[in-house]
């Protein structure tokens, strides 16, 4: 087994949603959801880019990221970052791992040279990507699949948190791609009822929500 043992993925996952719980960059609210852009009911708001703004934290993540980007996809020669939330995490990484960085818009630009790709990725390169946060994996695949068509490989993506979601797993089975995460949702609440953050009735409606996020609300 390699570095990153049950035991340690749960420490690890632990610190994490403590130290994003502390600056509020992850929020739970079941009683008092949040609106997505897509129109959804959200009882959890997740900004992982705040922790950019904090030095200890953000040097933690680096080093855990790198750490699973070693341990995951030993044979990475590139790292790139998803736009645009991926954009700084994913520098951080190929900075601590002594790798090129690029980065993937969602779509080639309007303007220009045209590009989807910012920086040099080449012609069978082993890339990994970089994410904040996995939810559907929409976005993350678009990524993937920008990088495929320049005939590059594609290893996986590790991403700081995801909410666990099932079509997000079936998103990334059906494209033929791996994730790994340093949080997940599930970890999260394990943590937060711990701490008392929440309570037995609010866990219900969280495990709710992730179950059919489209169609939840507190009522």
């Amino acid at each position: 087994m390699g570095i990153f043992s049950i035991n340690t993925l749960y420490l690890l996952a632990m610190i994490l949603e403590e130290k994003l719980l502390q600056i509020k960059a992850i929020k739970l609210q079941p009683q008092n959801p949040f609106t997505w852009a897509s129109g959804w009911y959200s009882p959890i708001y997740c900004d992982n880019r705040l922790l950019l703004s904090f030095p200890d934290i953000r040097s933690f993540v680096k080093k855990e990221l790198s750490r699973l980007v070693i341990e995951k996809f030993p044979s990475v020669n590139k790292i790139a970052g998803v736009a645009t939330a991926g954009i700084s995490h994913g520098t951080l990484v190929a900075d601590a791992l002594g790798l090129p960085f690029a980065y993937v818009r969602p779509e080639p630009k309007k303007h220009g040279k045209g590009q989807q790709i910012e920086g040099l990725i080449e012609i069978g390169d082993k890339v990994v990507l970089i994410e904040d946060l996995i939810s559907t994996g929409s976005s993350s695949l678009k990524a993937v699949e920008a990088v495929r068509k320049i005939n590059c490989s594609v290893l996986g993506i590790a991403a700081l948190f995801t909410y666990g979601f099932d079509i997000a797993k079936e998103n990334f089975k059906n494209s033929k791609c791996s994730f790994y995460t340093l949080g997940s949702y599930s970890h999260l609440l394990k943590y937060a009822l711990e701490i008392n953050y929440i309570s037995n009735d609010d866990l219900k409606l969280l495990n709710d929500w992730r179950e059919d996020p489209a169609n939840w609300n507190k009522a």
